[in-house]
């Protein structure tokens, strides 16, 4: 298996854009090291859309990439950020264009499979803009994931559709590793929460192997860059990282970590967080109902962890705080079973003792609580 965990890395789109370079990345790269990023899981640098030519080579029909932006090449990249001991990561587009207006992989699987294997790429992101008629969208992807084992190297294979085309029924047929199940994320709350939510429900479909993507990470962006937009607090922050940890979604960051706050950099290199996310076993969320009388816009999540605790979430997704109640009867624990609760809590790691048959809090507005927790007899 290529990849036994949800991908956590680092996309160059939601900072940069269509404005990246060999500089750009270099600088990601070395503060990716620098910054203790690689040594908390985050292992693959991919640069996004943009990078080549406008049009093919016309002998080779190869892409090319832009000598102004990559005078070095694309295999010169490689080699600096394999040389820190990073993965690296190229993007392409399923359409005959991609969704910057340059040229797609539509045709041309097999020999772009061939060209980025050379550049010696470990990543793959595969976009869905400008898809011909003349097919579908599974087909698509087959293809690529074929064109991909064809070349013998190992490549990570981000599907990108967005959710479309009942991808949940399919993608993990294709091959591919992680598939984008939403739109683009941007950086302000209400449009965090929406992804977010529209993926409740999807849980069922996350599975080892083939990982329920929600899009790259906004955390420490507060408002700056491409997908800027308003920005967000860093409670937003905090929600959001919680949710794609607990979901099982791969963490790729977005925000400049050249200049990443000391206060965001603690959230994105939480332990507690990442190893729910990063759980072997990699079982899927579930849900359980909130017993909030003063909030309805809660939501709370359990994830099974490898050696018998669990992980429990309690989101408030309200302008205004609440109470919210979690029932441990609903995670398989009845008031007879015996035990009681260790709770570690995730972002300050302070240990407490719940002997209980529920967990009752007192949730600030736009606030989260995520705890591991350890059943153990009373």
């Amino acid at each position: 298996m290529v990849v036994n965990k949800a991908p956590m890395g680092w996309n160059t789109w939601n900072t940069f854009g269509p404005n990246i370079n060999e500089k750009i990345i270099m600088e990601a790269a070395d503060a990716m090291v620098e910054k203790g990023l690689l040594d908390a899981g985050y292992e693959y640098l991919v640069i996004d859309d943009c990078w080549s030519l406008k049009q093919r080579d016309p002998v080779t029909r190869r892409l090319v990439a832009d000598p102004v932006k990559f005078p070095n090449g694309m295999k010169a990249v490689a080699d600096y950020i394999h040389s820190k001991g990073l993965k690296f990561g190229m993007y392409s587009c399923a359409g005959v264009r991609t969704c910057g207006d340059y040229p797609g992989s539509f045709d041309h699987e097999f020999i772009d499979a061939e060209t980025f294997a050379e550049f010696g790429i470990d990543f793959l992101k595969y976009d869905y803009c400008y898809r011909s008629s003349s097919t579908t969208g599974p087909i698509l992807y087959h293809r690529m994931a074929n064109a991909l084992r064809a070349t013998s190297r190992d490549i990570v294979f981000s599907a990108c559709n967005w959710g479309k085309d009942d991808v949940y029924s399919w993608i993990r047929s294709t091959g591919a590793h992680l598939y984008r199940s939403t739109g683009d994320i941007l950086d302000n709350f209400p449009r965090v929460k929406e992804l977010a939510t529209s993926q409740f429900d999807k849980q069922c479909y996350n599975t080892p192997g083939c990982y329920n993507d929600m899009d790259m990470l906004t955390v420490g962006m507060f408002g700056k860059g491409h997908a800027g937009t308003e920005g967000c607090t860093i409670n937003d922050y905090k929600i959001q990282f919680g949710l794609w940890c607990m979901l099982g979604s791969p963490l790729i960051l977005g925000c400049d970590i050249r200049n990443i706050d000391d206060e965001s950099l603690k959230l994105i290199k939480n332990e507690h967080l990442i190893a729910i996310n990063q759980d072997i076993e990699g079982r899927q969320t579930f849900q359980i109902s909130s017993k909030s009388w003063s909030c309805h816009d809660a939501a709370i999540f359990v994830r099974k962890l490898e050696n018998g605790d669990f992980a429990l979430g309690m989101f408030n997704f309200a302008d205004r705080a609440a109470t919210v109640v979690a029932m441990f009867d609903e995670v398989g624990y009845p008031a007879n079973c015996g035990l009681k609760f260790e709770l570690t809590d995730c972002f300050t790691g302070e240990k407490s003792i719940c002997d209980s048959d529920s967990l009752s809090l007192y949730i600030e507005s736009r606030g989260t609580r995520i705890y591991r927790v350890k059943p153990v007899k009373r």
